[in-house]
């Protein structure tokens, strides 16, 4: 398995992800229940080094918040998206738990409402959708390719 630790592009990135994990948990929870998910079209993926590359940087970052973490990332094949994640897996303590519960409900109320109005406009009665929430792969995606973008890391 090839190591990107010290490669500079995975350190230039994981400086750009830090605060994005940072911002990835509920406000209020202590920095805890962090999650971090985007899609990016295949060719922004391959410009930031690839799949692996960006899992490491992503590992990179969260070790220096000291989460306990798993990623997860797949695409470049033949779809026309690369899906890579990560999740902090730490214990949450009790002050912020509830925090964190309901925040995760939430983020599940406004995913169901989104596909129910997509399902209401097929059905022909046009329903609001609810916007995207901070926190949400939308949203997150929209911020990580500013953030790349701002600091030069798409070529």
């Amino acid at each position: 398995m090839v190591s990107y630790a010290k490669d500079e592009r995975c350190v230039a990135l994981a400086k750009v992800l830090v605060p994005l994990l940072e911002r990835s948990g509920p406000e209020g929870a202590g920095g805890y229940g962090g999650t971090f998910q985007v899609h990016v079209p295949n060719e922004t993926a391959e410009q930031l080094g690839g799949l692996d590359l960006i899992r490491a940087a992503l590992r990179k970052a969260a070790r220096e918040l000291d989460w306990k973490f798993g990623t997860y990332g797949f695409g470049g094949g033949q779809g026309s998206t690369t899906l890579i994640g990560i999740h902090d897996k730490r214990e949450i303590p009790e002050p912020y738990a509830q925090v964190v519960e309901e925040h995760r409900q939430r983020q599940m109320r406004a995913a169901v409402d989104r596909v129910a109005a997509r399902y209401s406009a097929l059905a022909g009665s046009p329903q609001a959708a609810s916007p995207p929430l901070r926190g949400t792969p939308v949203v997150q995606t929209k911020e990580f390719l500013a953030a790349v973008a701002d600091h030069g890391l798409l070529t």
